[in-house]
């Protein structure tokens, strides 16, 4: 199975290397990025041993494509998509939160809701709810990640504000284009038979100034889905809800005892599973998206991105 597990390209006017769990972003001259989205696999903030065959091209297509259905409201820092890994962009300065954004009470705000929290980043959610309801209205729930690479942190509006990490120009800014984002996104699953659960974004600043949208969107790995067909059976009779995301990866970890904390072993993964996974990942690619999924050619990975950057960089 060829995958894409580590890159070390040495672009024209290249300047640094930043290296994520999942994507590989190459610095070029301090004006475009190049992010290479890899076959690597996260679950509870640790890098598995083996990749998933057609990830990192599922989940930078589906990106790709829920940031051009949205560029109409919200700019965003795309300049071009030369490989089917690759997309590449301006350089920004990233704001220093994540804007989560909840349609429902699932996951993390449910968790907090059931030890009795009605406040969740200083907004208030509503007495009488069930796990999986969906709120009267999104509530955004923003965190803010700590330098050293921690979990993320719940943080306030009230919060970001005192302490500087985003004026407030910008973060108006920031809320607004998460609600617009957010809308079309649950318009898009909607017409795909799905719920948009809970999603985050990231935004940045280009060199001159301009607030644009960054990072990947509308991902299985970034964003929560549920199944539209029988949702409200689901909830009357207190079952879980049929979920589109990763959530299968961290299910099958947890049951066989791994849940990332110190002293547990990484359970194996055979061929099969891995086969299984990514025929899983390619099963959200197309709910989402709609689309026949296509798998790139990978006979040659990395040469077939090095000659496609290359080719666009020069020609951009």
């Amino acid at each position: 199975m060829n995958t894409i597990n580590d890159t070390d390209y040495n672009f024209p006017k290249q300047k640094s290397i930043y290296k994520g769990k999942v994507r590989e972003v190459y610095n070029i001259n301090d004006s475009i990025l190049v992010m290479i989205a890899t076959d690597r696999l996260s679950a509870f903030d640790v890098v598995m041993p083996r990749q998933i065959p057609y990830k990192g091209q599922i989940l930078n297509q589906i990106a790709s494509k829920m940031m051009e259905a949205t560029a109409d409201l919200v700019p965003n820092w795309i300049l071009g998509i030369p490989d089917p890994n690759v997309a590449v962009g301006h350089m920004c300065s990233p704001f220093k939160v994540e804007m989560v954004i909840r349609g429902y009470l699932s996951g993390h705000a449910a968790r907090e809701y059931k030890l009795g929290k009605r406040l969740l980043c200083g907004v208030a959610m509503p007495d009488g709810m069930i796990e999986n309801d969906k709120f009267p209205a999104p509530i955004i729930t923003p965190s803010t990640k700590a330098d050293n690479g921690e979990h993320d942190e719940d943080i306030s509006r009230e919060d970001i504000l005192a302490k500087g990490i985003v004026s407030e120009k910008d973060y108006v800014v920031l809320e607004d284009y998460t609600q617009k984002l957010f809308q079309r996104g649950t318009e898009i699953a909607q017409s795909q038979g799905l719920l948009l659960v809970d999603t985050k974004y990231e935004f940045g600043k280009t060199k001159d100034g301009k607030i644009v949208l960054i990072d990947e969107i509308h991902t299985p790995d970034s964003s929560r889905y549920f199944y539209k067909d029988g949702y409200a059976e689901r909830q009357e009779k207190g079952e879980s809800q049929k979920q589109l995301s990763k959530e299968f990866v961290r299910q099958w970890l947890i049951e066989h005892g791994f849940q990332g904390k110190e002293g547990q072993v990484i359970p194996e993964m055979d061929d099969a599973k891995m086969i299984e996974i990514s025929d899983r990942y390619i099963e959200l690619y197309e709910q989402i998206t709609g689309e026949k999924f296509v798998k790139a050619d990978v006979s040659s990975v990395p040469e077939r991105i090095e000659k496609n950057v290359l080719t666009f960089l020069e020609n951009n």
